[in-house]
């Protein structure tokens, strides 16, 4: 479907599925909790029915039994204490209904709490978005699934009542307290059938409703650039502020190479420059260092001064990773550098041979 941003082909993004949860915008069948509900119910009534129906026939009996006039005085207790008890007789059903639509909601959604779906919206109550909707292909795929939904429904409800057919003729000749329990277990059956084929239908409601979702979550490509941008920062800026960064380094390595006793490459990749002041450092100091492009222009900075350029690959590596541009080296490098000055000051013809000297 093509929109303001072209075609949407693209996965959406983590940013894009949060602000569409965030706005209550998540995939759910509006059928399975209903049927869920109803599933349970059943179930449980078909497991403490027997204990229900006692404990319900006892306290209409135990309501009836009174003797003699009664007055408004006699029956609001009489009431009450009918009431509590068949509340505390159906608990356990509605416990079980309680949990039932708690799990369900869960399983779809997870836990989600917004306010975004109550604000108001004009574009909720405008009649040409109304008219827009109602003529839509989602509203006609979502009339067509319920017709269909409808039509399942029947079946089940013709297929259990042709299959019970014998039981309600045979009714005729019944008591009519068997009549009462067969309409129970009729009922009780059949509505069970119903609930769980309206679970599974819920299912492939639900099923649909991720699908349909995910592909409302679509992106165009123009759509993720500019999301992009809103997270990582116009690639202009960053671009920009890259070329200002390696300026400033340039400079640094202009301002610092010219000042080291020795430069130590890998030999080409890394390049390290270092410098030894006794009467001012404890040890060596990394002055400049770099990779690569940096690494090329230290050399040249170094070899238009005459810095010597010593090649120790895995010194330079090592140091690369462990000192930062400021710092003074390591004790566990002191021997190895102290080699590479030695070496550097008998070329050179310098008097001193300065050794680093531990903290």
């Amino acid at each position: 479907m093509a929109g303001e941003y072209g075609e949407k082909t693209e996965a959406p993004t983590p940013r894009r599925r949060r602000e569409s949860r965030e706005k209550g915008q998540v995939a759910k069948s509006q059928d399975l909790t209903p049927a869920v509900i109803m599933l349970v119910g059943l179930v449980t009534l078909r497991t403490l029915g027997p204990h229900l129906w006692n404990r319900l026939l006892g306290i209409m009996n135990a309501s009836l039994e009174v003797t003699g006039p009664v007055g408004a005085q006699e029956l609001a207790p009489q009431a009450s204490a009918a009431a509590r008890a068949m509340m505390w007789t159906l608990i356990p059903l509605l416990i079980a209904v309680f949990i039932a639509a708690l799990v369900a909601l869960y399983w779809q959604v997870g836990f989600l709490f917004t306010w975004h779906p109550v604000k108001p919206d004009l574009n909720k109550i405008n009649p040409l978005s109304g008219v827009k909707r109602m003529f839509s292909v989602r509203t006609f795929m979502m009339s067509f699934i319920n017709f269909a939904k409808v039509l399942v429904l029947i079946g089940v409800v013709y297929w259990s009542v042709a299959g019970s057919l014998g039981h309600i003729i045979y009714a005729m000749q019944m008591h009519h307290v068997e009549v009462y329990a067969m309409i129970a277990v009729e009922l009780l059956r059949l509505g069970t059938r119903l609930a769980v084929v309206m679970v599974l239908l819920a299912l492939l409601d639900y099923v649909y409703q991720r699908y349909r979702h995910e592909k409302d979550l679509k992106m165009s490509k123009e759509e993720v650039r500019e999301e992009m941008k809103h997270m990582e920062g116009d690639p202009t800026m960053k671009r920009r502020r890259r070329e200002v960064q390696m300026k400033l380094a340039m400079q640094r390595i202009q301002r610092d190479v010219p000042k080291a006793d020795v430069i130590v490459t890998n030999p080409t990749h890394l390049a390290i420059a270092m410098r030894y002041r006794p009467d001012e450092m404890s040890a060596p100091r990394v002055v400049a260092k770099g990779a690569d492009l940096m690494a090329i222009r230290i050399r040249q900075v170094a070899a238009a001064h005459r810095v010597p350029i010593v090649e120790r690959r895995e010194l330079a590596r090592m140091m690369y990773d462990a000192v930062e541009v400021g710092q003074e080296i390591p004790e566990r490098f002191y021997e190895a550098i102290a080699e590479v000055l030695a070496y550097v000051y008998e070329l050179s013809g310098r008097n001193l041979r300065p050794q680093p000297v531990a903290v």
